[in-house]
């Protein structure tokens, strides 16, 4: 102590939580294998990464406020490329922002989890049906090789696959739970919940917490979500944003 009242010593700063920044935890830690992540991930690697383009459209940049980041992930885009990032309202001067969704990003607080018995794992082969229910309801981006982030469970009706459901991010001690949609002809059966529970099951069983993201204007899905489990932890946004300088002509 020096002066009176005063007190000295290290300062405390706060530790920012992992899903703060959920897409770079997943690219520099379990979804490694799935990154486009220049000079691996010493001291002296990129700060920022891409999924593979068939598997997600989401790039991450390891601190937003550190302008290398943004400096590699230019040099990882190109120039005029563009990325899409969650949690980065406002990029820096000399980037434009082409798109922005308000979201939610909520966590289970006491949801039931437990397995659907009529569930069945999606994989490669099942990709065609799994595009065209995500075409039909539009529950978010899901690609070609989406179903090698995790398990995907679907529900069929005569052959048919008229719901599904799976797994997305995975920073230390969580996965997201995400491509929760159901055939319109077959809602208001609690396909969907089913399914929730179903792959939450999954991820307890490996002592994981299970978290999911939507957007904001999806009111009706945050009041279900909410009314199973899940409690609202922050409001994140997703910005796809535009590299400084233009694309090269394409050679003819």
């Amino acid at each position: 102590m020096t002066g009176r009242g005063t007190v000295t010593g290290p300062v405390a700063t706060a530790v920012p939580h992992v899903l703060d920044n959920p897409a770079w935890a997943s690219l520099s830690g379990a979804h490694s294998a799935f990154a486009q992540h220049p000079d691996g991930l010493g001291p002296g690697a990129s700060r920022a990464a891409l999924y593979d383009r068939d598997i997600s459209p989401f790039a991450a940049l390891a601190d937003p406020a550190d302008p290398r980041s943004w400096a590699d992930l230019a040099a990882l885009v190109g120039a005029g490329g563009v990325a899409s990032l969650a949690g980065v309202p406002t990029p820096p001067a000399g980037w434009e922002t082409v798109g922005v969704i308000e979201g939610v990003q909520l966590v289970d607080t006491s949801l039931r989890a437990e397995p659907a018995p009529e569930a069945v794992r999606l994989g490669p082969s099942d990709v065609p049906e799994v595009l065209a229910l995500i075409e039909l309801t539009k529950p978010g981006p899901f690609l070609p090789r989406t179903v090698e982030l995790g398990t995907y469970l679907g529900i069929r009706d005569r052959g048919r696959l008229i719901a599904m459901a799976g797994e997305r991010l995975r920073p230390p001690g969580w996965t997201e739970i995400s491509a929760v949609c159901t055939h319109p002809g077959h809602r208001g059966r609690g396909l969907a919940t089913r399914l929730v529970r179903a792959v939450a099951a999954g991820i307890r069983e490996r002592g994981e917490v299970p978290f999911l993201h939507t957007s904001a204007a999806n009111t009706g899905a945050i009041r279900l979500y909410e009314s199973i489990g899940f409690t609202l932890r922050r409001r994140p946004f997703f910005t796809a944003v535009r590299a400084p300088g233009n694309k090269p002509a394409k050679l003819p």
